[in-house]
């Protein structure tokens, strides 16, 4: 398959997704919400991954290669999702966890479920991953194998390509359905959806402000990795752009860290839950839309029309144990 420009992509979702009203937040909330939901995307629970998947395993069987390497947190939505689709395109998968072994509940019991060849670090620091896989993919290629080494999150401009078209299927539901939001959200982690989504929103013209909500890594961090994503992105579409790229990232409301549950999330999915029938990821999702109803209350009734995405990530609703 082809995709956005003519790129190779692989058929993994279910899309267009659906933008649906979510009237009882609104209501209470006094602004007008509606959510793009991406947890509906249909492959392996749903969930924005999926999106950036399409375009880094059409890539990656563009090139011939016969195994997929990346890794993250033994809860990563990331990780399991990425082992599904590359199992899905006949790919062997091995995944890297940095820390030690935990039991497998949640996305790791999934990722082993779609037999991912899973080691860890023994290096409770995230960044263990990183050389981890650079000496995996090293000793598989010298073994004969042609390896596609990906990595956390997927955060490249090729995976940023996902949400890219993600932006040209919103916008043609926000045509059909004549609404003009203001503002989109989302959690930002690895930051490859909120790229995709601001190169596509630049490229399309879309007058929508994307602002993020940092779940993973400082502020300054996010906006850096984002506009070096989106330049690569709009590069990727031969775009013509003036070259600027405006980054919005909220802090605080990351909690105890990266990773675990905190309070004001809890207390946001719950409110979503009971009053519009939707799951938010406890970790990412619901940390977001901890800082949406926040800003709302606090500041800004008037940022209305809002676009929430919901970006999934179902499975951390019943871990026990392990990192993202």
């Amino acid at each position: 398959m082809t995709g956005l420009l003519g790129q190779p992509t692989v058929a993994l979702a279910t899309a267009p997704t659906p933008l649906q009203p979510a009237p009882n937040l609104s209501a209470e909330l006094g602004v007008e919400i509606w959510f793009k939901r991406d947890d509906l995307i249909g492959f392996g629970l749903g969930g924005n991954k999926v999106r950036l998947l399409e375009y880094l395993l059409g890539d990656a069987v563009a090139q011939g290669c016969d195994c997929l390497i990346t890794g993250a947190g033994a809860q990563s939505n990331w990780a399991m999702l990425a082992a599904l689709a590359a199992r899905h395109q006949g790919l062997a998968t091995h995944l890297v966890f940095y820390g030690d072994p935990v039991p497998a509940t949640g996305n790791l019991l999934l990722a082993e479920l779609a037999g991912a060849r899973i080691t860890f670090t023994g290096d409770p620091d995230r960044a263990s991953v990183d050389g981890a896989i650079a000496t995996l993919a090293g000793q598989l290629q010298q073994a004969g194998h042609r390896p596609c080494a990906l990595p956390r999150g997927g955060a490249t401009p090729v995976g940023a390509l996902g949400y890219v078209r993600a932006s040209v299927e919103l916008a043609e539901q926000l045509l059909v359905t004549g609404l003009r939001p203001r503002q989109l959200w989302l959690p930002t982690g690895a930051c490859g959806t909120q790229a995709g989504l601001v190169a596509g929103a630049g490229w399309l013209r879309l007058p929508h402000q994307v602002i993020g909500v940092t779940a993973s890594r400082p502020v300054d961090s996010c906006v850096e990795q984002i506009t070096a994503l989106v330049e690569g992105t709009r590069s990727l579409l031969g775009s013509t752009s003036d070259g600027t790229v405006e980054v919005t990232v909220l802090d605080g409301f990351i909690g105890p860290g990266y990773g675990v549950r905190s309070p004001e999330g809890e207390a946001a999915a719950e409110f979503v839950a009971r009053r519009e029938g939707v799951f938010l990821d406890p970790v990412f999702g619901a940390k977001a839309m901890a800082a949406l109803v926040d800003t709302v209350r606090a500041t800004d009734r008037s940022a209305g029309p809002v676009v929430f995405l919901v970006t999934g990530g179902a499975p951390t609703l019943f871990s026990v144990g392990g990192a993202l």
